[in-house]
This record gives C-alpha cells, sequence and structure tokens, in this order.
C-alpha cells in the first residue's frame, strides 16, 4: 500500500470514528419514547437498561426502533394464576405495554381450587385492531398434555372469559396504532401449587 493509500484510509477511518461518536453522544440528549416499551431511549453505550434506537448517521436524533421480539414481531405475555387476587387494571387509557399486560392480568380469574390443575398451561395467540378488539378468534398454540379433557375445556372457558373481559381494550391512538396487527401470545399458568400444598 502506497503512502497516499495509507493517508487515504487514515481519513476515512478517523471521519468514521467521529460520525460514530457524535451519534452515539446525541442518543444521551434526546428521548424518544417507544409506545411498545415502557423503558427511555437511549444509546448502546448507557449502563441500565433502555429502548436501543439508532436512524443512521444522517438522523438528526435516535428513533424509535421497530418491536424486536424473539421471533418476528410477535408479543409474549405470560399470566400467572399467583399474581390475579392483587391484580387491577390500569383506570386510564392503555398507553406501553406493561400497561397491556397490567390489564390482561386483571381480567385474568382461574379456575376454582377444587377444578384447578396445578402448573396447567395455555397459551392463546390473536391480534388486536387499533381499537383494542381482537382480529379474529384466537387461537389455542399450546395446552399442557397432563391434563384431561374436562379440565382442558375448564380452562380453554377460562381464558376465553379473560379476554370477554378485557376487550375491546382501551387504548390511546397511539398506542392502538403501533399495537395494531401484531400477533400477541398470551400464555396462562396456574402456579398456585404451593398455596394449596401441592
Amino acid at each position: 500500500m502506497s503512502g497516499r493509500q495509507s493517508r487515504a484510509l487514515f481519513h476515512v477511518v478517523v471521519v468514521f470514528a467521529a460520525v460514530i461518536t457524535a451519534v452515539a453522544l446525541s442518543a444521551h440528549s434526546v428521548s424518544a419514547a417507544d409506545p411498545l416499551n415502557p423503558l427511555p431511549s437511549c444509546s448502546v453505550f448507557d449502563p441500565s437498561p433502555c429502548t436501543p434506537s439508532f436512524c443512521g448517521v444522517f438522523g438528526s436524533s435516535p428513533c424509535v426502533p421497530s418491536l424486536l421480539t424473539p421471533i418476528g414481531h410477535e408479543l409474549r405475555v405470560t399470566v400467572n394464576s399467583r399474581e390475579f387476587e392483587s391484580a387491577t387494571a390500569p383506570n386510564h387509557p392503555i398507553d406501553t405495554i406493561m400497561e397491556l399486560y397490567i390489564a390482561i392480568r386483571a381480567c385474568w380469574e382461574p379456575p376454582t381450587r377444587e377444578q384447578a390443575h396445578y402448573d396447567a398451561q395455555l397459551t392463546v395467540r390473536f391480534s388486536f385492531n387499533r381499537n383494542g378488539k381482537i382480529i379474529d378468534r384466537p387461537r389455542e398454540t399450546y395446552i399442557s398434555k397432563d391434563i384431561n379433557d374436562d379440565t382442558r375445556q375448564i380452562y380453554r372457558r377460562a381464558v376465553a372469559a379473560a379476554l370477554d373481559r378485557c376487550t375491546p381494550m382501551p387504548v390511546t391512538e397511539r398506542f392502538g396504532g403501533a399495537i395494531a396487527g401484531r400477533p400477541i401470545s398470551i400464555r396462562f399458568v396456574d402456579d398456585r401449587g404451593d398455596d394449596r400444598g401441592s
């Protein structure tokens, strides 16, 4: 490599490093709210939990990214039966994923102790429209194999009743637009076994 090529490469590296540093530093001064995540937007260099964001070298500030989940764009929520007695729904329109989770948990009423089965699990998948209504019929994607058919029907009815109580979900216009059409998987788990001594 000639001396001229080495100097040109050095200048490119210096400019690239300066641009990356400027973008990282600007991320600290801008707060972007992601409606799908209650945590603030920040740089990858921040030590605390945050919503990572990046607009590119020509962006004037960090941008709100699309929701990144383990598989595609699916939201996943687990509702534990142990928590249902203390759950209270938000008393205002829902505007974050955390508030959506709290509202769904507040709607869940597990089967009575006499009908319940410890560690029974049932997962349903569906989507909301922008007005908080469920699109089409929720689809069951998993139910525990170690429970009998009658008990499965009991849990299916309990889940259907929870979704009926919750919907239409009172969402803000912004949040409704953000979640509209996104698949949501809710896993209901009956974890009340310790309380029953089983």
